[in-house]
């Protein structure tokens, strides 16, 4: 039968042909852990009689979430992270190191094709790079670690077509954020979403990222971007879906005619144009967070507020960001930027 991405790579794991809905064991290819959900993955590999990790080049540590620690718990728990790492001859990223999702990529400890499990819900953002990536909890991890893999429904699949060309006042986190909007933050619960079309294939890594990030936000299992265009490596295959692949739903967007949109309170999928709230008083800021962490992104609210002055009471702040930023010229004067 025809298959779609997901499809394709669960096969490939599970070393046998399924299709949505059936249970399979697979291999995992990589996984990740931060410090808020690693150090009850290690408690629970001990519990399980965990002495030795099945394969700890497959295995990515990442201290980032309480960084540096703000009190002497999470610095306790900062150094059982540090002690396992070196007891199991694990990689770990300490303080000060990047954000996880930036690092699992920039480090390339993923590839297209692959399937990784992380204990985050933003793991789907590996899907950028055509991969099958997900969150799972601290005890499920725990259980990849010992043996390797774990089981698996395969998803359904929404396809999303990207079509048109971007207005130059939008990046892709507009067009995620009317996705959001569009489909709802239950609209792709426990389905995959294969992001394709013409605009996709025009987006930079980085724009990818954006889209995969926020595809838990729908409720999705993952949200893959198909490769096509994507220079990566010539190592790996870029799986591409059959032509008559099946898919739940399949939602053409056009994405010259969307305007710039933000959420409002209180949930992801309450997007509106940003014209909508011109006028709207801001008491506080925050500028590139973990969805939008590239290089190129950190550069955009500079590029916005270069010469403008910012009041008092606002708060503009810039949260810890991949070792890259540290080169860029603005952030070592602060000063020129606020």
């Amino acid at each position: 039968m025809p298959k779609t991405i997901i499809e394709k790579i669960i096969s490939n794991h599970s070393k046998q042909s399924v299709q949505a809905g059936d249970l399979t064991i697979i291999d995992v290819d990589a996984t990740m852990a931060t410090d808020s959900t690693a150090p009850l993955a290690i408690k629970s590999f001990k519990e399980m009689g965990g002495d030795q990790v099945a394969d700890s080049d497959r295995i990515v540590l990442v201290i980032d979430h309480a960084s540096p620690a703000p009190n002497e718990r999470v610095a306790n728990l900062h150094q059982s992270m540090r002690d396992f790492a070196n007891e199991q001859q694990i990689k770990l990223y300490d303080v000060g190191e990047g954000i996880c999702h930036q690092l699992m990529i920039d480090n390339h400890h993923v590839q297209p094709g692959q399937i990784v499990f992380g204990a985050d819900s933003h793991t789907v953002t590996y899907g950028a790079l055509g991969a099958f990536a997900t969150g799972v909890g601290s005890t499920d991890l725990a259980g990849i670690w010992l043996t390797g893999q774990t089981w698996v429904k395969v998803p359904e699949t929404i396809k999303i077509e990207l079509e048109g060309e971007m207005r130059t006042d939008i990046t892709s986190k507009d067009i995620i954020l009317h996705i959001v909007g569009k489909l709802g933050i239950s609209g792709a619960t426990y389905k995959a979403i294969e992001y394709t079309g013409s605009a996709v294939r025009g987006m930079s890594l980085s724009s990818r990222m954006t889209l995969a990030n926020m595809s838990i936000e729908m409720g999705a299992k993952a949200g893959l971007v198909n490769t096509e265009n994507l220079e990566w490596s010539e190592e790996f295959q870029h799986i591409q879906p059959d032509k008559d692949a099946i898919y739940t739903d399949v939602h053409t967007i056009d994405v010259s005619s969307i305007q710039p949109q933000i959420a409002v309170p209180h949930s992801p999928d309450q997007v509106v144009a940003l014209e909508t709230l011109v006028g709207t008083p801001i008491h506080q800021g925050l500028s590139v967070v973990a969805r939008m962490a590239s290089l190129k992104t950190c550069k955009q609210p500079h590029a916005c507020l270069k010469g403008s002055t910012l009041k008092q009471e606002r708060g503009c702040s810039l949260p810890q960001l991949h070792a890259k930023c540290s080169k860029m010229h603005w952030m070592t004067e602060p000063h020129k930027f606020l």
